[in-house]
């Protein structure tokens, strides 16, 4: 990455609800639970880390619609007609010569846009990793900064 650029990472949310067992579980018994959980953990990342981040998910209502979260997170909805998918390549599309764009996926064809465009990819696995290593920065922060 282009240290003097700034960095998105663009998160498809049904992917990742569906890669992840534990937000799989949740899926099926609530939907929106599944995806207010990965937001909470977005949230929590993009706080600690300081990546800025948007997680796209397939549709809520006619038009295409966000939600500013604290810590910057945005959360874009399709609307009807359009996919995430189209919206993660359209802003990858948009963004990738100005920002240094990262795509969490495991959609193959997604993934072909995406790097075809300049963007980078890492897999659900991947941001799963991410997000766990930033727990143990801030657990590590945490126990130093503790007062005693």
């Amino acid at each position: 990455m282009n240290e003097s650029q700034p960095s998105f990472l663009l998160v498809d949310g049904n992917n990742i609800l569906h890669a992840w067992p534990e937000l799989v579980k949740l899926l099926v018994r609530d939907r929106a639970a599944a995806r207010t959980e990965l937001i909470r953990r977005m949230v929590e990342y993009s706080g600690f880390s300081g990546d800025r981040t948007v997680i796209v998910f397939d549709g809520r209502g006619a038009a295409t619609n966000e939600e500013r979260m604290e810590g910057g997170l945005q959360v874009f909805y399709s609307g009807d007609g359009h996919t995430a998918d189209e919206i993660v390549e359209r802003l990858a599309r948009k963004y990738a010569t100005s920002y240094d764009i990262v795509v969490a996926t495991d959609d193959r064809a997604e993934q072909d846009v995406v790097v075809g465009v300049g963007a980078q990819v890492i897999s659900a696995e991947g941001l799963q990793s991410r997000l766990e290593s930033v727990d143990r920065e801030k657990d590590d922060w945490l126990r130093r900064h503790r007062k005693r």
